[in-house]
């Protein structure tokens, strides 16, 4: 009698979940303005502003797959070769929510590792949202999305004014739109930590999250995303999070937009970590400096165009970059990338270790 109550509890626990799953996806799902239909929140995508929403998303996604995404995705296999096919966990430092192009550019990836110091915030959760709030969150989460939507990355200092608001705050968000628009199911998703050995911890409040999914029938991936500091400074005083990447180590790396962050002194021990911890380095000029890369451990291929640093980063203008895209013949960018966001002023460096 004992063991068949314990079933019932056990039972009971597995419904809880599966349910809990459901509302996680279908909050994706109505968060990026797609069909909820048979979902439980079905009834509030009747809601005049929810079908304004779905409709914006539409056009700003339809953009976006033109000018971007289906370029990427004719470019990358031919570029990146078996890494477009890599299941090793990826690195994207500096990254904020960008799931986005994290996924255009390595889709099979098993693990992907976000993080920035734009805070997680809570679960989603629609039915806390009162109808007449909801118009002016939904409208606020397509604001934060705006930058990179049209410029291929996010503006710090104004994401986090956007996420800062009362209803929808923090990133998770818009993980969950970047993850039902890549086609992405939401399996389960967990706020966790990482102690000081680079466990993982479900803790039910972060500063990390882990989003277990699936996409069409493929196997399971997990998307970790971690607000966290990653200078130098950062890393020893909270060094969970460096050590949760180590473990997951070797991988890939990708760095966009990243403020010119690793060109400086303070950020030696993640910049050193991306270094001796990645098969491949695909970054703009705002990674990882050139001359940090050892010609006898790394071949180097070059595409697009170095026009130099944009004015807010002018100092930071690598003048080995400029002899290296004088000496070779790099092969045009259709697309943009990084803060040079027209294709034409857009350069991109895959760095594949020896």
């Amino acid at each position: 009698m004992k063991r068949f109550g314990t079933a019932l509890i056990l039972l009971a626990l597995c419904h809880r979940a599966l349910a809990m799953n459901a509302v996680a996806d279908a909050t994706a799902k109505f968060l990026a303005g797609l069909p909820v239909r048979g979902t439980p929140l079905e009834n509030r995508s009747f809601d005049p502003e929810w079908a304004t929403h779905a409709a914006e998303l539409d056009r700003a996604w339809s953009r976006l797959e033109q000018e971007q995404l289906s370029k990427i995705q004719t470019w990358a296999p031919q570029f990146l070769g078996d890494f477009y096919n890599d299941r090793s966990s990826l690195f994207y430092m500096f990254s904020g929510p960008d799931f986005l192009y994290a996924n255009a550019f390595f889709p099979r990836a098993q693990t992907y590792i976000l993080c920035g110091k734009e805070p997680l915030g809570p679960i989603p959760n629609i039915d806390r949202i009162s109808p007449d709030a909801l118009p002016a969150a939904l409208t606020n989460l397509r604001k934060s999305l705006d930058s990179v939507l049209s410029w291929s990355f996010f503006i710090s200092k104004e994401l986090r004014t956007d996420i800062a608001q009362t209803q929808l705050s923090g990133t998770l968000p818009v993980l969950y739109v970047f993850l039902a628009r890549a086609g992405a199911t939401i399996q389960s998703v967990s706020l966790v930590s990482a102690d000081n050995d680079g466990k993982i911890v479900d803790n039910g409040k972060g500063p990390g999250v882990r989003i277990v999914f699936t996409k069409s029938a493929g196997p399971e991936q997990t998307l970790y995303y971690f607000t966290t500091d990653v200078s130098d400074d950062g890393i020893k005083s909270a060094p969970g999070f460096m050590k949760f990447c180590e473990k997951q180590a070797p991988g890939l790396s990708f760095l966009k937009a990243a403020s010119y962050l690793m060109h400086e002194n303070g950020f030696a021990e993640v910049r050193e970590f991306l270094l001796g911890s990645s098969k491949v380095i695909v970054q703009d000029p705002s990674g990882i400096p050139r001359r940090f890369f050892d010609d006898s451990k790394w071949n180097i291929r070059y595409c697009g165009t170095y026009v130099g640093p944009v004015e807010t980063f002018k100092k930071y203008i690598q003048p080995d970059l400029v002899n290296d895209y004088a000496r070779t013949s790099p092969a045009p960018l259709n697309f943009g990338f990084g803060y040079e966001w027209q294709a034409a002023r857009s350069s991109l460096m895959i760095a594949v270790r020896k």
